[in-house]
């Protein structure tokens, strides 16, 4: 992919956790990435691994096919797209990962 993607920038989303424009630069990374990270357990099970790169993510799939995905409103339909149809609100995958929990 080129770098000319993440020249972009992207519109603010309810998802990026409030007024944008009142963070510092660090506050919206960590959140990213904690994003990220709770997206990962859930698209794990379908063999996809989200990353953040840059003010966006990457989400990749099993055989290495990527989506640049803006924000967490287009993750599961990106995912859709690569093959992977996840739904998130899953009562047997809310299931799984509450009994992961404790």
């Amino acid at each position: 992919m080129c770098g000319l993607c993440g020249a972009f920038a992207n519109a603010d989303h309810w998802s990026q956790g409030g007024d944008a424009a009142r963070m510092t630069d660090a506050v919206p990374a960590v959140e990213r990435m904690r994003q990220a990270a709770a997206a990962n357990r859930v698209l794990a099970l379908r063999g996809l691994k989200l990353s953040v790169w840059a003010d966006r993510f990457v989400l990749r799939g099993p055989t290495g096919r990527s989506v640049v995905v803006d924000n967490l409103g287009t993750l599961w339909p990106a995912a859709d797209s690569l093959g992977a149809c996840v739904d998130p609100l899953d009562a047997g995958l809310m299931s799984r990962l509450e009994d992961d929990q404790t």
